[in-house]
């Protein structure tokens, strides 16, 4: 058994309650590598934001869970070797699905995850995370859980259709699970295929698909449920349009990619909304950077010099959106 607060780390309890009381969001990325991980780390470090570390079940799997308890350790002794000295750094569990690999990870060092059972009967939903809820709190680990169902793909998350989240559902849930925080489903999707052409409309200027808006009427009924609450939003990547056009012109194919647009994302983070996930804009900065170099550089082969342009791309992103969206700069000094 890993305490996680001998490795330097925190839970979300504090930090979700001053982002609620200060109309800000936390950053939620997540990570799959050391690149991403420095990335994040330098970029909090830098503007003094609070951050949660996501390692979704197929990040763990593919880093090692052992690796990665001594990576969230050094990224904390990393913070403070850039000047952070009370780094504000949560290790959460992204779309656990099962009470074993909640456990696990609880048991391995993390201070919070999620358990995801919305694609459970309601009565199922509530069961599960009460489990993991009794279980984690045991050790001061935070849980968040999952009402409503978002669509897109991340790893192992699949769903054709989202569902959103029904208001009079919230208290009851809330209440009966004992979950710390919600993620809600109000029209955020996975991956950066979030929207459909036809849900669309386009730009006749550009010919950039335009999303349709996030149900705001459907957040604002479930605030008033719960006030004060935390709330989760999922699947908040923007899948920067800079970013896709260097992908497809340096040997790419993303066809219509679209994402939530950032100004609908700074109103989300002025509610109740506190922790907002955001994974694919950091890959498409990666991916853009990387094939960039291969294009430019066709003779190289050395990874620090194609992953080092990666890592300098997700820290300009990284404080973007820490700055210019979620306004949780200086949050943690």
């Amino acid at each position: 058994m890993v305490n996680y607060k001998d490795l330097g780390l925190v839970n979300t309890r504090e930090m979700f309650a001053k982002a609620v009381d200060g109309g800000y969001a936390i950053p939620a990325f997540n990570f799959n590598n050391m690149e991403q991980l420095q990335a994040i780390i330098k970029a909090c470090a830098e503007t003094k934001s609070p951050v949660i570390l996501q390692v979704s079940s197929g990040a763990r799997k593919y880093a090692n869970q052992t690796l990665l308890r001594y990576m969230a350790e050094g990224a904390v002794e990393y913070a403070k070797e850039l000047g952070w000295e009370h780094p504000q750094i949560c290790l959460h569990l992204d779309h656990g699905d099962t009470f074993e690999l909640c456990k696990s990870c609880v048991d391995f060092g993390f201070s919070s995850v999620m358990i995801d059972g919305s694609s459970l009967p309601y009565e199922e939903n509530i069961a599960l995370t009460k489990r993991v809820v009794e279980y984690a709190h045991q050790f001061d680990v935070t849980v968040e859980a999952e009402l409503g169902v978002l669509a897109g793909v991340e790893d192992d998350v699949v769903a054709e259709e989202s569902h959103y989240t029904k208001p009079e559902e919230v208290i009851d849930f809330a209440t009966r699970s004992g979950c710390d925080s919600l993620a809600i489903s109000i029209g955020t999707s996975h991956g950066a295929y979030k929207f459909k052409p036809e849900q669309c409309t386009r730009d006749p200027q550009t010919g950039k698909l335009v999303p349709p808006p996030l149900a705001f009427d459907v957040l604002e009924e479930i605030e008033k449920k719960l006030p004060g609450f935390p709330i989760v939003l999922h699947g908040s990547s923007s899948v920067p349009q800079e970013y896709v056009d260097i992908i497809n012109s340096h040997g790419g194919n993303l066809p219509d990619a679209v994402g939530i647009p950032e100004e609908q994302l700074r109103k989300a983070a002025k509610s109740a909304v506190c922790k907002i996930n955001i994974d694919s804009d950091s890959r498409l900065a990666f991916t853009a950077a990387v094939r960039k170099v291969f294009v430019e550089k066709p003779g190289e082969f050395d990874p620090r010099k194609y992953c080092g342009p990666a890592r300098d791309e997700m820290v300009k992103l990284y404080k973007h959106k820490i700055i210019e969206v979620l306004g949780s700069d200086g949050k943690a000094e």
